[in-house]
């Protein structure tokens, strides 16, 4: 019987060196992850297409191998394609009481992967709200209220398998399109499943704006966040990267794949940093904040606080760092607030936005599933 499983086993194999996708599924197989990196713009849009066929070969193969050998299933997307797949409805869901959401924290174990979460069953949501949540094979995120010194938080929480699920879109489908929208619009047209707003990259002239691994601007006057190939965020500082060569330099170094540009940095690898004269966020007065989290591995936060019904403080930057420290991140990044700061879930904005209605903004930064639509 081994030897037969063995034999089945080869046979598979030698069908994959037959067309080409050996590597591709043995990076998947042996490594766990697929070849989502940055490339240079000369190199042929075919490498997407054989992204997507390794990804669908490897699957076949863990069918087909089912009962024989436990091989994972692994997807990832494309940065070729702007749409990610439609999230499946029927996953997400809610409750206003976090001490039944135990069975949740269990079903997400395999994707947590043993990291802990912000979130839990002894939560203590805000009054009359309640924990929204999606889980599936590739992303588990639950989005829910919580006031802190009488300012209302909402905290959205993301686990993704892979660094593509990580995703920005800039309203027109390209850099310097003009088109403004509002975040909610923007995140239905791409399919997130959390979606925040992001740094209105089209209102000023300031930080280092990257794009599909390109360099789009620099100006050296605030801190830049970038996240790279693996999901990483990383950091450049006010003074630094200022010019266009020294910035796609830096962005060729760390495989960087898009960049926010706002800030200030607040915390990295679990410090709180000092951004003492920051010129962009009024970072001393009474503001709506918003912000960009990393946890762990591929695991984030995105939050943003304000006023809401019997909540009526808004934070400075040094209170949002604070309350923020507390969560226990590793880095956390301000992006644009104010009337900008919206968090949205399910097509459905969760945040008390500022004034009560949504800015026309120029981009967001989202998370979506990466198994395909009908799968």
């Amino acid at each position: 019987m081994l030897k037969k499983m063995i034999r089945a086993f080869a046979l598979l194999l030698v069908m994959v060196f037959s067309i080409g996708a050996t590597g591709l599924f043995l990076n998947t197989l042996f490594l766990g992850k697929g070849i989502q990196k940055s490339r240079p713009k000369s190199e042929p849009v075919n490498l997407a297409v054989m992204d997507r066929f390794g990804m669908y070969m490897t699957n076949r193969i863990s069918t087909a191998l089912d009962g024989v050998l436990d091989i994972e299933k692994v997807y990832w997307l494309t940065d070729d394609v702007q749409v990610a797949p439609e999230p499946n409805r029927e996953l997400f869901g809610y409750s206003f009481d976090p001490s039944t959401l135990g069975w949740l924290l269990e079903d997400a174990k395999k994707i947590l992967k043993g990291q802990n979460t912000l979130f839990s069953t002894e939560t203590k949501l805000a009054p009359n709200t309640k924990a929204e949540y999606y889980l599936d094979d590739t992303i588990f995120a639950v989005t829910w209220k919580q006031p802190f010194n009488d300012t209302m938080y909402t905290i959205s929480e993301i686990k993704i398998a892979h660094p593509s699920q990580f995703r920005r879109f800039l309203a027109g489908g390209s850099y310097g399109s003009g088109i403004q929208m509002i975040t909610s619009d923007m995140a239905a047209n791409v399919n997130a499943v959390v979606a925040s707003s992001g740094d209105f990259y089209a209102f000023r002239r300031m930080g280092v704006i990257v794009y599909d691994g390109v360099v789009q601007r620099t100006n050296p006057a605030i801190d830049t966040c970038y996240i790279d190939t693996q999901g990483d965020l990383i950091f450049s500082r006010r003074g630094e990267l200022a010019t266009v060569e020294e910035a796609q330099a830096f962005v060729d170094a760390n495989d960087i794949r898009f960049s926010v540009a706002f800030g200030p940095l607040m915390i990295e690898n679990g410090v709180k940093q000092d951004y003492t004269g920051y010129v962009l966020g009024e970072v001393v007065y009474y503001y709506s904040r918003a912000a960009l989290c990393q946890m762990d591995d591929l695991h984030y936060l995105l939050i943003t606080a304000g006023k809401e019904g019997n909540y009526q403080n808004a934070v400075t930057v040094a209170q949002f760092q604070d309350q923020i420290a507390s969560f226990g991140v590793r880095h956390a990044y301000a992006l644009d607030g104010g009337q900008t700061a919206v968090i949205v879930m399910n097509n459905k904005v969760i945040n008390s936005v500022l004034f009560g209605y949504q800015r026309n903004i120029s981009d967001i930064i989202y998370f979506a599933t990466a198994i395909p639509s009908g799968e």
